[in-house]
């Protein structure tokens, strides 16, 4: 092992944290017990989970490694910019609370191969089954697994693969208790990281006031938003040079919105916490979370302005440097490394427990997936309910091995982490999204115009990724749909690719559904009906709370 960094005191703080965590854990695993009536039970704690349970868990299993350490590197290269991502998710969040639930709900939805099963046929569920395993452990699980063991190493000073080893040996030990272990600890979870979070940050805004010679943390972010106030803007101009990540008002009313809505709407690993619910209680879970979600840049963004700020005014110049250039994602680890004894044992809790939650919910949906959508219909259909628990435990421990055996060798590291995930999934989140999206609300929608998303969708993302280096894409410059990279090559911005792809999807479904021979025989659409969206007033004036804050923090920040 390497020389340790943290103290005594820290030890004790992270103890206290893993005692109370295990303790709960074991706690609700008894009391549960009892309750227990099989794989629903299990997979998705059906009727056991609180509203609060069910939205810390969603923040839980949502924040990771990639965003306390590549969302803060994030906010020291482009500023509050990248808070999108989080106060759009929030938006996103009642959208699905409102429109997506209790679609799932009212058709018995427990996994998303089911609901493509019930709304178009076995094929399309299968290989959307067999894709979604492949993504959750090969891009998802091993990501998250390894940008964990990364950090914690860097600020512990433990060997990687130790940490490595330590934080998938603490997440098995919570997923074999089930969604309704994974839901609870996650409150504990979320408590921890949201106080060492706030901890860390309060720390930074300290220190740019202390730098210059003033006290308070209001004073440090005054003085941060005039020594870099072009790190306070919402909505970037084309000639940022960060334009090609988040291009302007695409993240209002472009690709941003297919990116959150694939996530948080169709995602198993995110909707899994909400399906064992009744829709007030999934309702007002996802509700929790959205507010939860508009504190996380403060969490996460403004430490990486911060030490942006410092950085500038000739701090942390040998500690940004990796490889003789800055490194934006070593600000969070360089201001965690700052902080006392005993805060820097909460702070590595906070990031020990975001990636512990974020695996076990991954490991929890791959094993759901894995056991009712392919063990249960193709490799034994008359499984008990007991045997359906036990192989949903062993291929929890089987896809953390994986994920053990597999991230070393991916070329993951702290720089690439959140793209590597980004990349990948954003090839086919658009034709996922449309496939969806006219699954729900348009009934002539047919199995192979499903296909053609799934299929057509991932073609034409990988052949506009791959465009600028066939074509020269500069006469596109002067209508906002091409911009230049990081080595002078005019390519479509990210966010924009996916909504062409998206806008692509939708019109060749609708195009080849109508022209189907089959279009009556095929009508399979789900059960639905008007009175389903309606909201009760809490959970109105709560939404309606949400919606005015993102408002007016785009007003302030735009």
């Amino acid at each position: 092992m390497k020389h340790n960094l943290l103290d005594t005191k820290d030890y004790i703080v992270f103890a206290v944290y893993f005692v109370i965590v295990a303790a709960y854990g074991l706690y609700i695993y008894n009391k549960k017990k009892s309750e227990s009536t099989g794989s629903k039970d299990y997979f998705l704690a059906e009727g056991s989970l609180t509203w609060w349970a069910i939205g810390a868990s969603l923040i839980a299993s949502n924040i990771s490694a990639e965003q306390f350490i590549g969302m803060s590197g994030s906010g020291f290269k482009m500023g509050l910019a990248i808070a999108t991502y989080e106060w759009m998710g929030a938006a996103t969040l009642i959208v699905v609370a409102v429109f997506f639930i209790p679609v799932y709900l009212k058709n018995k939805i427990a996994t998303m191969p089911q609901f493509l099963h019930q709304r178009y046929n076995g094929t399309v569920a299968m290989i959307m089954a067999v894709f979604w395993l492949l993504l959750y452990v090969v891009v998802n699980l091993t990501s998250i697994l390894y940008l964990g063991a990364l950090a914690v190493s860097s600020i512990s000073g433990f060997d990687l693969d130790f940490c490595m080893y330590a934080i998938a040996a603490f997440a098995i030990i919570i997923t074999l208790g089930g969604m309704k272990v994974i839901g609870y600890t996650d409150v504990i979870q979320v408590f921890f990281l949201i106080l060492g979070g706030l901890a860390t940050t309060y720390l930074a805004l300290n220190l740019v006031s202390t730098h210059y010679g003033t006290s308070g943390i209001l004073e440090g972010y005054n003085l941060m938003t005039s020594k870099a106030s072009e790190h306070f803007h919402m909505i970037l101009k084309p000639d940022n040079e960060n334009y090609i990540d988040l291009p302007g008002l695409s993240v209002l009313v472009g690709g941003m919105w297919i990116v959150n809505l694939n996530y948080w709407g169709c995602n198993q690993y995110i909707t899994q916490r909400a399906l064992g619910a009744n829709l007030e209680t999934a309702r007002g879970g996802l509700l929790f979370a959205a507010l939860l979600k508009l504190l996380m840049p403060i969490i996460v963004v403004l430490p990486g302005i911060a030490a942006y700020v410092l950085y500038k005014d000739g701090a942390f110049q040998a500690e940004m440097i990796q490889d003789g250039a800055v490194n934006p994602d070593r600000a969070y680890p360089v201001l965690l490394n700052l902080l006392p004894a005993g805060l820097k044992g909460l702070s590595f809790a906070a990031l020990t427990a975001a990636v512990v939650a974020s695996l076990a919910g991954k490991a929890n949906s791959i094993a759901t997936i894995f056991t009712l959508d392919i063990y249960k219909k193709v490799l034994k259909v008359d499984a008990t309910e007991k045997n359906l628990v036990n192989t949903g435990k062993v291929s929890i421990v089987v896809a953390m091995i994986l994920g053990v055996l597999i991230a070393p060798h991916l070329g993951i590291d702290k720089k690439g982490g959140f793209q590597y995930i980004q990349e990948y999934t954003g090839f086919v989140s658009p034709g996922i999204f449309a496939m969806f999206i006219l699954g729900f609300f348009w009934k002539r929608t047919t199995s192979s115009a499903a296909l053609f998303a799934t299929i057509g969708g991932f073609g034409l993302s990988i052949f506009l990724k791959f465009l600028p280096t066939m074509a020269d894409l500069s006469w596109l410059s002067g209508m906002g749909f091409s911009v230049k990279n990081a080595v002078g090559v005019y390519e479509i911005p990210f966010l924009d690719r996916m909504g062409f792809v998206f806008v692509f999807c939708i019109v060749g479904m609708f195009i080849i559904s109508m022209l189907s021979n089959k279009l009556k025989a095929e009508e399979k659409g789900l059960a639905i009906d008007a009175k389903m969206f309606k909201t009760s007033t809490g959970f109105a004036v709560g939404a309606l709370l949400v919606l005015g804050l993102i408002v007016a923090l785009y007003s302030v920040y735009w």
